[in-house]
């Protein structure tokens, strides 16, 4: 008896600039990308009760031009009335799961997305399963979905009698409750070999920065995790999950 295991990982953005946009630096390095400059000796601040003024001096051609292809902001005060906020994430290809033969055992593959984003507050990452239980076939049955409790468990552990299918996330900007402190869940850093849970058809959030990382973005990577206990009953056949990944601006 053989359990072939495939995941069809899907990709929604949330949010995301339509059209072709054309990113342009004056200057960038590995560390940082200076989308504008301007050069000027002088302006400031004015208001009243009726108006309010901002002023600059020694900037020659500024103002707004456009056409069907273009829109040009020249001068810093042009540029600071239309910045434009855009969001971009990677897509990964399908995970594949090794086999799991009688008897029992365990698969594991990884599947990773890397967020870029120019808004200053951030963004958020996501994910869910289309179906519950996640990890199934049509006929044969399913994996229970991973189910420690309300928190991640620290270790992976599954019942001799059972088989189940869970997670657990690695990156630069992962939330707490993946963390770890070397015994315990919810804070500390990220090391996808603990902090496991299960999937749900609701949205989990795995990532979320809170300032603009364009050019570099940051990655996340979730760690899946499939077992089947020596003693679980389960139809031999191949089971497949859909999971669905959602960015989005802060």
């Amino acid at each position: 008896m053989r359990y072939n295991l495939f995941l069809i990982v899907g990709l929604i953005v949330g949010f995301l600039v339509a059209g072709n946009l054309a990113e342009a630096y004056v200057a960038s390095s590995d560390n940082y990308a200076l989308e504008k400059d301007s050069l000027n000796i002088g302006g400031g601040e004015l208001t009243s009760d009726s108006y309010g003024l901002g002023s600059t001096v020694g900037e020659v051609g500024t103002g707004d031009l456009s056409s069907d292809s273009y829109d040009l902001r020249a001068g810093y005060r042009a540029m600071e009335s239309d910045v434009e906020v855009f969001l971009t994430v990677s897509s990964p290809d399908d995970v594949g799961l090794s086999s799991i033969s009688e008897g029992g055992g365990s698969s594991s593959g990884e599947a990773s997305w890397t967020v870029a984003t120019n808004n200053s507050a951030g963004y958020r990452l996501s994910v869910k399963a289309s179906t519950n239980p996640t990890l199934k076939n049509s006929t044969s049955g399913s994996f229970s979905d991973y189910a420690p409790g309300v928190d991640p468990s620290y270790d992976w552990a599954v019942a001799e009698d059972t088989a189940a299918f869970g997670f657990a996330v690695t990156g630069d900007d992962v939330t707490d409750r993946f963390k770890n402190n070397g015994s315990s869940c919810g804070s500390g850093s990220a090391n996808f070999n603990y902090c496991w849970t299960g999937f749900s058809t609701s949205n989990q959030t795995i990532a979320e920065g809170t300032t603009a990382n364009n050019p570099a973005g940051a990655a996340t990577t979730l760690k899946l995790q499939a077992e089947v206990g020596p003693d679980a009953v389960l139809g031999a056949g191949s089971y497949e999950a859909t999971l669905t990944v959602t960015a989005i601006t802060l």
